[in-house]
């Protein structure tokens, strides 16, 4: 426990520093390196579960997939991100009738490094399409380019995921494992229990009211309440999805990266689902186009 408070108390400053203040291109270069250091922890799973992946070309379409979105707002073609989608798509299986000349290898190697570059790659670029387009935003009830301590334009948003994935990992686990008796998805992950997942919710409605009644203050209560049960409840099939695809390749924690967390993608995966929740609401709401 004392290594994993340790840990967390380090990462937060740089974290801070990236989401609030770093200009556009050191945030989208950090986000592209988050999408190396998951995929690198991924494709080790899908080795360890005997599946072969096209580690290559993932790394090199994750980090495309997550730099779409700057470049789509640097060509004023907001279509530019779709376009990359589609393309690498079709790159993918075109590239693999080459690399695997056996066709009954053929299926196993694209489906995971497909799934593995829009798992890892489009959640991230989901953050960088949020980030970027806090100066352009459409006024509503969750305003992207207000906040405090001058936090750059689509910062703010942002900030708020983060806490609400992480009050919510906190919730559940001080909870589940303290009072946690009823099995949530025994099959997946059975440690984790109804009593954790629900207050790992209340601990998001917590957070989100906290963090508008504070800081995000020309932001909709109610609408900011129920973005981060959407959110959360998102983080929660997140952190499942990771966890049956450590079951499947027979792993505790899919690495060692950080000391008393296990891996990177162990830290991540709620946000994997997380994020892209984040925009789905905001489309939804009409703040991003």
């Amino acid at each position: 426990m004392l290594k994993r408070t340790v840990t967390a108390l380090l990462l937060i400053p740089p974290v801070l520093f990236l989401i609030g203040w770093s200009p556009d291109w050191l945030f989208v270069l950090a986000v592209a390196a988050s999408v190396l250091l998951a995929l690198r922890e991924y494709f080790a799973l899908c080795r360890a579960t005997d599946f072969r992946v096209f580690c290559g070309f993932g790394y090199a379409a994750g980090v495309v997939m997550c730099a779409a979105p700057a470049l789509a707002t640097r060509l004023g073609q907001r279509s530019f991100t779709l376009l990359t989608i589609l393309a690498l798509l079709l790159l993918v299986p075109s590239v693999a009738l080459w690399a695997r000349p056996d066709p009954r290898e053929y299926l196993g190697a694209i489906a995971p490094t497909l799934f593995g570059i829009l798992y890892i790659g489009l959640s991230h670029a989901c953050l960088v399409a949020v980030r970027l387009a806090g100066a352009v935003a459409r006024p509503g009830p969750l305003p992207l380019h207000e906040g405090p301590l001058h936090f750059r334009p689509g910062a703010v948003p942002i900030a708020f995921l983060l806490l609400v994935i992480w009050a919510g990992d906190i919730f559940a686990y001080l909870v589940g494992r303290s009072v946690g008796r009823t099995p949530f998805f025994p099959r997946v992950s059975p440690r984790k229990t109804w009593e954790g997942a629900l207050a790992g919710l209340a601990g998001s409605f917590l957070v989100a009211w906290a963090f508008v009644h504070w800081v995000w203050r020309g932001a909709d209560l109610g609408v900011a309440i129920l973005v981060a049960g959407w959110v959360e409840l998102a983080g929660q099939v997140g952190d499942l999805v990771e966890s049956a695809i450590k079951r499947g390749a027979n792993k505790k924690d899919s690495g060692t990266l950080l000391p008393g967390h296990g891996g990177y993608l162990d830290r991540i995966d709620s946000l994997l689902f997380g994020a892209p929740a984040l925009y789905i609401a905001l489309l939804i709401l009409g703040i991003l186009s």
